[in-house]
């Protein structure tokens, strides 16, 4: 009697959904990731605390001029970009609505000297910071990063690149930034 071929079952294709897991540093409850970034158990946000400082230097964007008076909107905005942070993410520092930082930004409300507070510690700053106009905002601190003296030779070179190879090498450093912070946690 000849064998009888029986067919080898074959591994099922499952669509992985990889959602990320994480431990909140409050309470230390693994979870999946919330769409909100708050923690299920103690309510507190899931994201990693900034260090206190991080300078980045700010990519000088010709920028169209503006009327005479305090820009905080555009300060609010460019700020936020430079520290990487979603309106959400500056919102939750703050202890606000997400669209409260939508409309500082749009120039829709002005903040109170209160509120001004608490975005200057949200964004890790001074007050200052935010009352100044874009272009010494950006001449001071551009200056303090040239005290690095690793920052200042790199400057040298990229005064030489293009806008997309000054893109394309930012957005390397960034990779290689969000890497180490994964690293980290």
């Amino acid at each position: 009697m000849a064998p009888i071929a029986v067919p080898t079952p074959q591994p099922e294709v499952v669509a992985a959904t990889e959602r990320e897991v994480l431990r909140c540093a409050h309470c230390s409850l693994v979870q999946f990731r919330t769409t909100n970034d708050i923690c299920r158990k103690c309510k507190k946000s899931l994201l990693p605390d900034l260090p206190k400082v991080q300078p980045i230097a700010i990519a000088a964007e010709p920028e169209a001029p503006h009327a005479e008076g305090i820009q905080v909107a555009s300060a609010v905005r460019d700020l936020r970009r430079v520290r990487n942070l979603s309106q959400r993410q500056l919102a939750t520092r703050m202890n606000v609505p997400r669209t409260y930082i939508s409309k500082i930004e749009n120039g829709k409300a002005m903040p109170t000297l209160s509120s001004l507070d608490r975005l200057a510690r949200a964004l890790q700053v001074d007050i200052s910071a935010l009352l100044r106009d874009a272009p010494t905002r950006h001449r001071d601190e551009t200056a303090v990063l040239m005290t690095d003296p690793f920052l200042a030779e790199i400057a040298k070179y990229t005064a030489h690149l293009t806008a997309t190879q000054k893109s394309i090498f930012l957005n390397h450093v960034r990779e290689i930034a969000q890497g180490r912070a994964r690293k980290l946690a």
